[in-house]
C-alpha cells in the first residue's frame, strides 16, 4: 500500500507558504504606509520592467522545458520522463497498464488528475501551466505599457495591490482547495497568480517610487513561483498516494506543477 501524505502540506511547502504570506503583508504595510523617501531616478522604470520581463521569459521558458527547470529546482528526480509539461500527446492512442509510469500534460493518464488538465484539438495541456503561461503573456503586454510606455495608473495605483494580492492569495492557495475540482479554476487562479504579481508591482511602483522595494517584489515574485510550485507538487504526492494502482510508481516520486 502506498504511503499516505498529510492533509496539510509539509514543513518545507507550509515554510514557502508561511513567508510568502509574510511577504504579503510587507506590501501591505509598504501599501498603507509608502516609504518617506521617493526616487525618482529615470533608469528605475526601465530597470524593474526588464527584471520582470527576464522572469516571464524563464517562466516560459520553463513551461517548454520543464526537466530543465526541475532539475534547477530540484523538483524532479533521475528518471522522469522527457514528455513536455506544456504540450501532451494525441488522444486516441492505446493506453496499456505500463503507460501509467508515462505522463501526457506532464500529469499521470489515470482519471485522478483529470481536473489538472484538458483538451484542446485532441491534445492535452496541464492547466496550471497554461494559466502561467497566459499570465505571463498578459505581464509582458503590461511591461511594455507601464514600464516602458505612457500608462498612467496614478489613481488606480491603490486598488492595483489590492486586486493584485487577492489574485496573489488565490493562487497560492488554489491546491489547498481541494473541493474546487475544475480544470477552468486551476487555469485563472494560476494566470491570476502571475498578473496578480504585475498589478502589485505597478501599484507599489506608483505610490513608493523606490527602486529597493520595486527590486525586492521582483525577487519575491520569484519565490511565490516556487512556492505555488512546492505546493502543487505536494498536492500531486497526495493524490498518487492514495491511489490503488499497484503498477503506477509515480506515487513514490516527485512531480512538478
Amino acid at each position: 500500500m502506498p504511503q499516505r501524505v498529510s492533509v496539510f502540506p509539509s514543513s518545507t511547502p507550509l515554510f514557502l507558504l508561511m513567508v510568502s504570506f509574510f511577504g504579503l503583508g510587507l506590501i501591505a504595510g509598504v501599501t498603507v504606509s509608502p516609504p518617506v523617501s521617493r526616487e525618482d531616478f529615470i533608469w528605475r522604470k526601465p530597470l524593474v520592467g526588464s527584471m520582470l520581463a527576464s522572469v516571464c521569459a524563464l517562466g516560459i521558458l520553463a513551461v517548454f522545458f520543464p526537466n530543465e527547470c526541475s532539475r534547477v529546482f530540484n523538483f524532479g528526480h533521475k528518471g522522469t520522463n522527457t514528455w513536455n509539461r506544456f504540450y501532451g500527446f494525441r488522444r486516441g492512442s492505446s493506453v496499456s497498464q505500463s503507460d501509467f509510469h508515462s505522463l501526457r500534460g506532464h500529469h499521470p493518464t489515470c482519471g485522478c488528475f483529470s481536473s489538472h488538465v484538458f483538451l484542446i484539438g485532441g491534445r492535452i495541456f496541464c492547466a496550471t501551466c497554461s494559466g502561467l503561461f497566459v499570465g505571463a503573456l498578459i505581464v509582458l503586454t503590461g511591461i511594455v505599457l507601464y514600464f516602458f510606455g505612457d500608462w498612467q495608473v496614478e489613481h488606480s495605483a491603490f486598488s492595483f495591490v489590492w486586486v493584485g494580492m487577492l489574485g496573489i492569495f488565490l493562487g497560492l492557495l488554489q491546491p489547498l482547495l481541494l473541493t474546487v475540482d475544475r480544470s477552468f479554476f486551476r487555469v485563472f487562479s494560476s494566470s491570476f497568480l502571475a498578473t496578480g504579481t504585475f498589478l502589485v508591482l505597478v501599484g507599489v511602483d506608483e505610490l513608493a517610487n523606490n527602486a529597493f522595494v520595486d527590486v525586492f517584489l521582483v525577487f519575491l515574485s520569484v519565490y511565490w513561483l516556487v512556492t505555488r510550485i512546492s505546493l502543487s507538487q505536494w498536492e500531486h504526492e497526495k493524490i498518487c498516494s492514495s491511489c490503488s494502482l499497484a503498477s503506477c510508481g509515480l506515487g513514490r516520486t516527485k512531480m512538478g506543477v
